[in-house]
């Protein structure tokens, strides 16, 4: 079924389900059989990145090595993301539930949950339906456990390498790659790092099947997405929506009226303007997201949008390369230049030049990405940049 165009409200991620009668059915199950069923669903990860699920699970398999790790990335760093944090609150057995999937499929006893250090709150809840699942896998005759390590609130630690570097008690930097995490991940043994709410859906799949999962979104974006709306909406909070719809539709649903713009995807992403509301897809196959919706009204300044999003990343860059560390700081001080009169409007084309090469150069996603907001912000609220 393809999606017809219609916001369509979905129940998978929150929707209470036997936790036992689903593992039951995977303790029936081979790695072969789970990692087909992820291929067969088109599932993506819920990150933001995309990569198949299923792709993930069978590279990291194929490793003849016989220590392997599953690491759920619940460190929700994303500025306007906060889906991760309702998901370990209210049904955080089907994340140890999909760890344990990840586990059986790819052949690893051991996962870590790598928990955003503002979040520490939820621990002492989480710690009780941990034990619970130690016992309930126990019972079935599961070899599998779960722990957690806490972040500290570096929003560089989300990047997947620089997560294992701090799980592994060091500067939490990116590394080089290759080699990937599939071959060389946490404690240089392969793992499959996966976001919270991707292993909540590799659950659903398991327990409704495949072909049903497939049934909702695109051929591109299958299934549904958990979305944080927030910003100038009358009903902010957590939605669970089927992927591919316009987002004219979502601000149809979401928007007061006067939404001017959507910020997709948090500061890493991209900036729709209302022109372009009716064409862009929330999906793959348009623009990506790992949750983040937020709405902007015309009383809102671009400029301070703009200037908030370039603050945080250079604030956030962790300095390693040169093309993330400066070219922040420099997109940053250009555009007050701009503003202020202190350079011509033009200026703003040489930024975008730079703002192109760290899309190239930088290490990793988070130079890379500067760019999308700025490049999205710029391109369509010129009038609002220029002095």
């Amino acid at each position: 079924m393809e999606n017809k165009g219609l916001l369509n409200k979905v129940d998978l991620i929150f929707e209470k389900i036997d936790n036992r009668e689903v593992l039951d059915k995977v303790y029936k199950m081979t790695g072969a059989d789970i990692i087909q069923d992820m291929l067969d669903s088109g599932l993506k990860g819920r990150g933001g990145a995309g990569f198949p699920t299923g792709l993930k699970w069978k590279y990291t398999a194929a490793e003849k090595n016989p220590e392997k790790y599953v690491i759920c990335n619940a460190d929700e760093g994303e500025p306007g993301t906060f889906k991760d944090r309702e998901i370990l609150d209210r049904v955080s057995y089907k994340v140890h539930g999909g760890m344990l999937i990840a586990g059986k499929a790819i052949g690893a006893k051991k996962g870590i949950v790598y928990l955003r250090g503002e979040y520490r709150y939820l621990l002492p809840k989480l710690m009780i339906e941990l034990n619970a699942f130690h016992k309930l896998i126990k019972e079935i005759g599961f070899d599998f456990e779960v722990e957690y390590r806490m972040g500290s609130g570096a929003y560089i630690c989300g990047e997947e390498s620089a997560l294992f570097e701090s799980i592994e008690g060091k500067r939490g930097e990116p590394r080089n790659k290759p080699p990937y995490p599939t071959v060389s991940g946490v404690f240089s043994k392969p793992t499959s790092i996966n976001n919270v709410e991707t292993l909540v859906t590799s659950m659903m799949i398991i327990k409704h099947g495949a072909k049903e999962f497939a049934s909702y979104g695109t051929k591109d974006s299958r299934g549904s997405k958990v979305f944080s709306v927030s910003g100038d909406t009358p009903t902010p909070g957590i939605f669970e929506l089927e992927l591919g719809m316009s987002v004219q539709q979502f601000v149809n649903e979401f928007g007061d009226g006067d939404t001017k713009a959507v910020q997709v995807g948090g500061a890493s992403g991209f900036c729709v303007p209302r022109k372009k509301f009716a064409e862009t897809i929330i999906g793959f196959e348009g623009v990506p997201t790992g949750g983040s919706m937020k709405l902007f009204n015309s009383s809102r300044s671009m400029y301070n949008v703009l200037h908030n999003y370039l603050d945080f990343f250079a604030e956030e860059s962790c300095g390693q390369c040169t093309p993330c560390r400066v070219g922040c700081q420099q997109l940053l001080k250009g555009v007050e230049k701009v503003k202020k009169g202190e350079v011509k409007s033009t200026y703003l084309n040489e930024l975008t030049k730079l703002a192109d090469t760290m899309k190239i150069a930088a290490k990793c996603g988070l130079g890379q990405s500067v760019g999308n907001a700025f490049k999205s912000i710029v391109g369509n609220f010129r009038e609002e940049i220029i002095y």
